[in-house]
């Protein structure tokens, strides 16, 4: 049996996991609903979830072989989670025939990247300037 303490770390933990998970959701979403608004694209909503699935799933697969969930705020994990982002979006964009050319390449490194790693940078230097 835990302790109350325990119990308390645990979902402590799992909380910490689900909303990184879900921040990093919303933000490739955001990530596809900037990209396809620049593009002037049409069907919204449907639209948004076509261009960001494999960016979604590729995300996942980052979270599960980076063990993200063990440190879901940390850094490390933020780069892992970004490039297994961009690497398994453009590989399954390729494969089901949606584009993938250097610039889209170089705007996806640089939103997801600034998105991905740039929260859990801001959470790192709030937590460092409140310990000093």
């Amino acid at each position: 049996m835990s302790s109350p303490t325990q119990q308390r770390s645990v979902s402590g933990s799992t909380r910490a996991a689900v909303t990184a998970a879900l921040t990093d959701a919303i933000l490739i979403l955001v990530f596809a609903a900037i990209g396809r608004d620049a593009h002037q694209r049409g069907d919204i909503i449907t639209g948004v979830f076509l261009t960001a699935w494999p960016f979604l799933s590729g995300a996942a697969l980052a979270w599960i072989a980076a063990r993200a969930w063990r440190r879901p705020f940390s850094l490390p994990t933020g780069a892992a989670v970004w490039l297994g982002t961009v690497a398994g979006g453009m590989i399954l964009r390729a494969l089901t025939g949606q584009t993938v050319v250097p610039a889209f390449v170089g705007v996806a490194l640089l939103s997801l990247g600034l998105f991905l790693v740039g929260y859990r940078a801001l959470l790192a230097l709030r937590r460092r300037l409140r310990k000093s």
